[in-house]
């Protein structure tokens, strides 16, 4: 039912945002991953069967990324070149002397634009918006005589998307995540009138108590706009209603131009709790007629409080963050409205307020949504790792923090810009110079707080630029990269003393989805305390090194669900935190972690790629919602092992006041819920189990409210030795889709519940492997989950083999 409510929120906020006239360009595409001759080579009509139509186009749909498979190819790196879209369109421009736009929300990383043979534009920056003028050249194409002849009325056009690696661009290719290429986010065609609004920059601001409102109303027309104008600007609070309007006539349309001022007595304010969204609506009237621009503002006041706790509203608001990269399974980056708001829903279902976008600005519909579910953003430029280019690098590090503060500049959620992320970080250069660095950053400082004064700057870790910025945070990954976990508050005081506005964001671990552990913490005992809690030079590598989680722990949801659990129960007893962003939301690729147990995966989310929960997401939902709940921890642990009536701990994460569990029928108490009472918050229970099947109940209560949860497993007492062989198994079919198992057993036939091996699946037949989706059941070279490895076969209603390896063991086949 929440889910329902905050759906429907959305979906009524999406319709309203898209008020403008512009038609998505979805369908009808065509798609070549490789370079061609030349432009003349795609344009050319050549009809299919004939010779001279290769080399071979896909069908494609847009938003598209061209890397949508092989980003997670365990086997090849992924695609960095050219890659080419053609589509033909109607285009019949309504007003008569209007202009004509292709709106591009993000393409990476370099694109070149043609309308038939003509080049109309080019844009390096792989995620800010920008547009193509076109009208000049669908003129000229429609004069041609093929213009009839040979496309039947239509428009050829072109799209040359590049992201081969550029030491002279950003973000570097050293970064932890891919830098795609294609037409990733939504591509529009979009008609205006001769005389129309670019940009709308409304600014509502707010006293500390809420009692007296500002908006203040500035526009840039497009540079074609000549004349006079008469504009109509309204303010219409969040209940739709009208507030206030004033027309203004205008007599120059060029530059910056103040429109009008509001002042609104107690507006009613914006915040995670209450996400309320004023309209802003500019009506730009000529002799052809009218254009309607809206934008959604809000009213708060915040503070990052000198040496103290964030501030919202003159109240202390504990920022609950997490992170985001724009990347899921099956599609890379090109990722739809629905399956962001999906994304989004959850983000905010798990108790979250705070987001920072990593590292580069992301999709306007990401900040419509954080507007409207109310969570506040730090959002950043990809200045990201490698050292400092050279003037080109520079100047496109400019244009692209002045295009990310333009374009986002209206968005009540908004309250950092982000400068770069790990700065000090050499490679793509052959000199690393921290005093360039920082020079650089000083500018980039001032060009924020130029573009706009009401929002914060930041970084995250480069400690020589820390006292630049207006809040940093430094390296913090206690119990990961460096030390326990129990060092996190002490490594945080610290770290806070050294600056005026401190924010600890990136804290968290990998895990592998489905793995789980009797002794999670064993790699703790060889783990080096007191020496500092941050990420170092090679901390990353899964060899080499000091002893580290990261390296020697076993990367299962049961380490991580302690380390979240730890964190968020110091987090309530630090009053002096601005808040925290657990990296990240979900698990991504990357280039540079090929040997994971998902290969090319960073799998520090506590959701899967495709968006499936992982445990911590859970551990999360108790200390921060207030909606009933409860979770008992092995949802995804089909088995357990030990010895017979050995206690096991079973653990139960909720919100509520108290909890009751029962084992097999049996109850086995009630718990009372606290905080600092670790793991679980005190909702643990030691029970002595006996070998077969467990069944598993909870019922919290707070007050009359109760939830409840079950699981069930089987507990395995017979010890089991080395592994030495496969079973392949068909466990379930549905819907033409058969979901295979592989277990990695011993010499007796056990199941080794602690085999990590590799395991690699084929196919030969009619089927398809459902595989580089990045995630533990979408791999076909996987790492094993206590014994165990899942993949999904598309039948397609015939017939297949599919095998199974691991180096050292026999190989398995089954028929399907």
């Amino acid at each position: 039912m929440q889910k329902l409510r905050w759906l429907f929120l959305l979906l009524m906020v999406s319709a309203s945002a898209r008020a403008q006239q512009l038609t998505r360009l979805t369908g009808n595409w065509e798609f070549l991953k490789q370079d061609v001759g030349g432009i003349w080579e795609i344009v050319r009509p050549v009809g299919k069967g004939n010779p001279e139509s290769v080399p071979l186009w896909q069908p494609v749909q847009l938003p598209h990324c061209v890397n949508a498979g092989d980003a997670v190819d365990p086997d090849v790196n992924y695609y960095q070149g050219s890659a080419w879209y053609r589509t033909q369109l109607d285009i019949n421009n309504p007003y008569s002397n209007g202009r004509t736009l292709l709106f591009f929300e993000g393409a990476g990383q370099k694109t070149d634009v043609y309308v038939y043979t003509t080049k109309v534009g080019s844009h390096t920056g792989g995620y800010d918006e920008w547009s193509v003028d076109i009208t000049d050249a669908v003129a000229a194409f429609k004069k041609m005589s093929v213009f009839q002849s040979q496309f039947k009325g239509k428009i050829p056009i072109a799209i040359k998307s590049d992201n081969s690696r550029d030491l002279e661009m950003i973000p570097s290719d050293l970064s932890d995540f891919n830098v795609y290429g294609g037409i990733y986010r939504y591509l529009n065609l979009v008609y205006t009138p001769s005389i129309a609004i670019d940009k709308l920059f409304a600014k509502a601001e707010t006293d500390k108590a809420g009692k007296a409102g500002t908006v203040t109303v500035n526009s840039r027309f497009f540079p074609t706009s000549t004349g006079n104008a008469a504009v109509s600007v309204k303010l219409i609070d969040p209940n739709g209603k009208q507030v206030q309007q004033k027309d203004i006539a205008l007599t120059s349309l060029s530059g910056d131009l103040h429109l009008t001022d509001f002042a609104v007595k107690a507006p009613q304010l914006w915040s995670p709790q209450k996400p309320l969204l004023y309209t802003v609506e500019a009506t730009v009237t000529t002799a052809e007629g009218s254009f309607v621009q809206k934008e959604k503002i809000g009213f708060r006041n915040f503070e990052f409080v000198d040496h103290g706790p964030f501030m919202l509203n003159g109240q202390r608001l504990l920022l609950r963050g997490t992170h985001r990269h724009e990347d899921h399974a099956g599609v890379a980056a090109a990722m739809t409205e629905e399956m962001m708001r999906l994304e989004m829903i959850m983000m905010k279902e798990m108790g979250v307020n705070f987001i920072r976008l990593g590292h580069y600005q992301q999709s306007r519909i990401i900040l419509n949504l954080c507007d409207s579910l109310g969570i506040l953003v730090w959002e950043e430029i990809p200045w990201c790792r490698g050292g400092l280019g050279g003037p080109v690098y520079k100047e496109q590090a400019r244009r692209m923090l002045t295009n990310m503060v333009e374009q986002h500049y209206n968005h009540a959620a908004v309250i950092i810009w982000g400068l770069g992320n790990e700065n000090d970080w050499p490679g793509d250069q052959p000199e690393f110079d921290k005093e360039q660095i920082r020079s650089f950053m000083k500018e980039l400082n001032d060009l924020s707080h130029h573009l706009d004064v009401s929002r914060k700057t930041a970084i995250r870790r480069c400690d020589f630029c820390k006292d630049i910025v207006d809040v940093y945070s430094p390296s913090i990954w206690a119990g990961w990269y460096r030390g326990l976990f129990t060092e996190y508050k002490q490594a945080s005081e610290e770290e806070f003393k050294k600056v005026n506005h401190f924010l600890h964001v990136e804290w968290g671990g990998d895990s592998h989805a489905g793995r789980h552990s009797e002794s999670p913490d064993k790699a703790l005992q060889t783990v080096k305390t007191g020496g500092g809690a941050d990420e170092r030079a090679g901390d990353a590598s899964l060899y080499g090194g000091a002893a580290r989680v990261s390296k020697d722990g076993d990367w299962s949801e049961t380490y991580l669900c302690n380390l979240v659990d730890w964190h968020l129960k110091e987090q309530e007893n630090m009053p002096w935190l601005t808040g925290t962003a657990q990296w990240p939301f979900k698990d991504f690729s990357t280039p540079v972690r090929p040997d994971n147990p998902i290969p090319y995966m960073n799998q520090k989310g506590v959701v899967e790629r495709d968006l499936t929960k992982k445990e911590a997401y859970y551990v999360f939902q108790s200390y921060w919602t207030t909606q009933p709940m409860v979770h008992i921890y092995g949802h995804s642990w089909p088995v357990r092992w030990g010895n017979e009536d050995e206690e096991k701990m079973i653990k139960v994460y909720s919100n509520c006041a108290e909890a009751e569990l029962f084992v097999n029928g049996k109850s086995y108490g009630v718990k009372k819920r606290s905080s600092q009472d670790f793991p679980a918050a005190g909702l643990r229970w030691n029970v002595p189990l006996k070998g077969g099947a467990q069944e598993i109940r909870v019922i919290a209560r707070t007050g009359k409210v109760a939830v409840s949860d079950s699981i069930q497993f089987q507990y395995q007492t017979e010890k089991w030795g080395k592994p030495a062989g496969l079973m392949l198994e068909k466990i379930s079919e549905t819907n033409g889709i058969a979901t295979m198992q592989v277990k990695v057993l011993d010499n007796r036939g056990m199941l080794c519940l602690d085999a990590a091996n590799w395991i690699r699946f084929s196919l030969a037949g009619d089927g398809k492997l459902i595989d580089n989706q990045g995630t533990s059941s979408g791999s076909r070279l996987v790492q094993a989950y206590n014994g165990r490895a899942i993949i999904r076969v598309q039948t397609n209603g015939g017939k297949s083999v599919m095998g199974a390896r691991s180096e050292g063991l026999k190989t398995v086949f089954k028929e399907l």
